[in-house]
């Protein structure tokens, strides 16, 4: 047995994509398994994945994030049962 070690948190979060990133994907909902502790370290897991994920949410890409519905910074905490929104910056006219 080791001791002193511990595993991260496991926390499901529903991530929604929202406009171009909603039709890039091709999804508008997922629910993730992750040890992420914040909104920063789950983009940047996602953007792990590769391919389309790393393209529409690529770091320098605009992308806003809303964490329960309410905007947030990257380094918002994530806890288990959050909601996480992702999508482009909206211009009205």
């Amino acid at each position: 047995m080791v001791t002193g070690i511990t595993q991260p948190e496991m926390k499901t979060i529903t991530i929604r994509y929202f406009a171009s990133i909603r039709e890039a994907l091709g999804t508008g909902s997922e629910s993730l398994q992750t040890s992420a502790a914040t909104v920063e370290a789950l983009r940047d897991e996602l953007i792990a994945r590769g391919g389309v994920y790393a393209e529409v949410l690529a770091r320098g890409k605009a992308v806003r994030t809303a964490l329960n519905q309410v905007m947030s910074m990257e380094s918002a905490e994530l806890l288990s049962g959050a909601e996480l929104a992702f999508f482009p910056p909206v211009t009205g006219g």
